[in-house]
């Protein structure tokens, strides 16, 4: 392995210590250095964006328990505490494993959320970088060489790290669903960091974007390419006319749930992956089955999904949305922020400082 510039074995970061509140954060400058092993390489984060993922795990709302929160990663395992979080990392390669090439050393990368590998095992099934394992909230983080892509750009690190989560999920939607030139397709939440994403990804497609938000954040989403604006609350089949859509990206749920199908013409594709809105749904099975919809339930990436939304970041089709940026001892008050949802785009924290 090659030596770091630095010879101290401990790091600044953060510690989820346990679900709960703001109070199970806790900032420190003791937190052990990860060691790469053969097959990995370590990482200086310089910034690691904030999203549901670290709320939902600090909250233990992926547990269908009685509250004792055995389930309470997005995988349905325990998570094990002091956890380091952050999944959305831009850094740069700063120690190599054995197995990996030295010219890797200096390498700026973006590194791939979803994991199918971790210290050299290949996972039985995926994990989710900050929750199953530590992720970049801290000065550096440990992570298989495979899902640390190379990228060529002039966006800041800052930048750069709105891209991972948001837009990977988005684009394994859009993936999923199979959108093709041409169609129209709906996304809820679309002032959020999966729906900004998926408002861009679709116009890349040349799909035409209906996108549903508020009226205060309506103009942010035409700048982003949204061809029509549905209001949140607005009855769907009203506000499209009657017309149908080919796809539904759905990052909501919640009562208005039934008409997202409604609006499904014939051999539709519904594709979900967040429930803000409300998990729990009414489904008229009738409407599935009478217009032969597809459902895609989105997590785990396809393996094209993280490289294509690199060449669309080096390509300059996508840009990045930073509502705001924090030190990364602010994380308390960026995940309040964040929380809040009175923002478009993403909430990054800052992690290195020189």
């Amino acid at each position: 392995m090659s030596s770091l510039a630095t010879s101290k074995d401990s790091m600044h970061g953060v510690y989820l210590t346990g679900h709960g509140g703001p109070e199970v954060l806790e900032v420190r400058d003791d937190i052990p250095r990860p060691t790469p092993g053969p097959r990995d390489v370590l990482v200086r984060v310089g910034a690691a964006g904030v999203n549901n993922t670290d709320l939902n795990t600090r909250l233990a709302w992926y547990s269908k328990g009685d509250g004792e929160a055995e389930d309470a990663s997005w995988s349905g395992q325990p998570i094990h505490f002091p956890r380091i979080q952050g999944a959305d990392i831009c850094g740069e390669i700063v120690a190599v494993g054995s197995d990996v090439s030295q010219a890797r050393l200096g390498e700026r990368v973006l590194i791939e959320p979803c994991l199918r590998e971790h210290v050299g095992q290949a996972l039985e099934s995926a994990w989710y970088i900050g929750a199953e394992c530590d992720g970049g909230f801290a000065e550096y983080t440990r992570v298989a060489a495979r899902h640390a892509l190379r990228v060529e750009s002039s966006l800041s690190d800052v930048e750069l790290a709105s891209f991972p989560c948001s837009y990977s999920t988005a684009e394994n939607m859009l993936t999923r669903a199979r959108l093709a030139k041409g169609e129209r397709v709906l996304i809820t939440g679309a002032s959020g960091g999966v729906g900004s994403a998926a408002v861009q990804l679709a116009k890349a497609r040349g799909a035409h974007v209906i996108a549903v938000t508020s009226a205060a954040k309506a103009d942010a989403l035409r700048d982003l390419g949204a061809d029509d604006i549905v209001l949140r609350d607005q009855p769907l089949d009203e506000a499209l006319n009657g017309q149908s859509v080919e796809v539904v990206i759905d990052l909501v749920g919640g009562p208005q749930w039934p008409q997202l199908l409604d609006i499904l013409g014939y051999k539709g594709r519904y594709a979900v992956a967040g429930a803000i809105g409300g998990e729990m749904v009414e489904l008229d099975l009738r409407t599935l089955y009478l217009k032969d919809l597809s459902f895609f339930g989105c997590t785990v990436l396809e393996p094209e999904v993280f490289p294509n939304l690199v060449r669309h970041i080096e390509q300059g089709n996508i840009k990045p949305l930073v509502a705001e940026t924090f030190a990364l001892a602010e994380i308390a008050t960026a995940q309040e922020v964040f929380q809040q949802k009175g923002h478009v785009g993403k909430v990054v924290l800052k992690v290195r400082q020189d």
